[in-house]
């Protein structure tokens, strides 16, 4: 019997040309869906017939709700280790085994210094002017060197990330709950004593923090009043760490000279969202690990997966919570 297989938001159309699905033979049939889903009702309707499906990080949740209206589901792969919009018990408890891939982090880390060396040196609106034949030097940038580069998080993104802050030669300082001194001085790193105390110093402040009930909502209004006028935020980890409302308030307002974002609470961000419009807002379709060696590494071991899971011997599997 042949199974069906999607691989749900391959938004570039690339996820059948980055591994070899032809080692699967002729036991499942594979096809690539590159529209975003943007309810239950159409993912049940899309891919109710496949027993298999790969899906790309948190772009389709899979909740109880969804899943069980996926009778047929027997193997859910994601990209990555850990997925917090898939529901394990569920999973479980509809017989669907789910399994993940490696992934790298030197991607998001090489894209969080492109925003923020994009909104240091007004790098779209200098572009954009040359192109269409605006004013010549219309900007001053921002300098990185000597300034203070202010880390929500020092795993493994954010301790690249303080490398090469410490290479442009910026004092790098970071702040989590978990943070402990010795891991600071290990990265070469200075431990703020609180969050507060973070913002206030920081040039530019990049969130590195996983999303959890402690991190969520936890840039507020409140907290982008602390930062300094001249200072830039960048989010390439959890939308829901920044509160948006209250971001494009401090955008609109001048809280802060700027902000840059790879993440967003709805994917893709709707048409008419604020932060499309929003003044000094450097946005970018959640492009963090979206390169060849991460797509190659993803896909490939999708197939690994799905040919361990058929041979009966499943690998890379996600345990329900303890």
């Amino acid at each position: 019997m042949t199974l069906n297989c999607a691989v749900l938001d391959d938004h570039q159309d690339v996820a059948l040309s980055m591994a070899d699905w032809s080692s699967l033979g002729g036991s499942v049939e594979v096809r690539s869906v590159q529209e975003h889903f943007g309810s239950e009702e159409e993912v049940a309707a899309a891919v109710g017939d496949c027993e298999i499906l790969v899906v790309m990080r948190e772009r389709t949740p899979f909740p109880a709700s969804l899943l069980d209206r996926l009778p047929r589901l027997r193997l859910l792969i994601t990209s990555g280790m850990r997925n917090a919009s898939i529901d394990l018990e569920a999973a479980a408890r509809n017989g669907v085994t789910v399994c993940g891939t490696a992934s790298n982090s030197e991607p998001p880390a090489e894209l969080t210094w492109a925003l923020i060396l994009g909104l240091a040196r007004h790098v779209v609106a200098e572009s954009g002017a040359l192109r269409d034949g605006g004013p010549w030097q219309s900007t001053v940038g921002a300098d990185l060197h000597g300034r203070t580069l202010a880390l929500l998080g020092l795993g493994r993104i954010g301790a690249k990330v303080a490398a090469v802050g410490r290479a442009f030669g910026m004092d790098v300082m970071a702040w989590s709950r978990n943070l402990t001194e010795e891991r600071a001085a290990e990265h070469g790193v200075r431990r703020a004593g609180s969050l507060g105390e973070l913002l206030e110093a920081g040039d530019f402040v990049s969130v590195h923090l996983q999303l959890g009930e402690r991190t969520r909502g936890l840039i507020g209004a409140g907290e982008l009043k602390r930062m300094r006028r001249t200072a830039y935020l960048v989010n390439t980890s959890r939308a829901a760490i920044v509160d948006q409302e209250a971001l494009v308030a401090a955008l609109r307002e001048g809280w802060i000279a700027g902000a840059g974002a790879d993440v967003f609470e709805e994917e893709p961000l709707p048409a008419g969202h604020p932060l499309r419009t929003a003044p000094n807002f450097l946005g970018l379709p959640h492009l963090g690990y979206v390169t060849r060696r991460n797509y190659e590494g993803y896909f490939g071991e999708a197939v690994e997966d799905i040919a361990a899971y058929l041979a009966g011997s499943p690998v890379r599997t996600l345990a329900v919570p303890s």
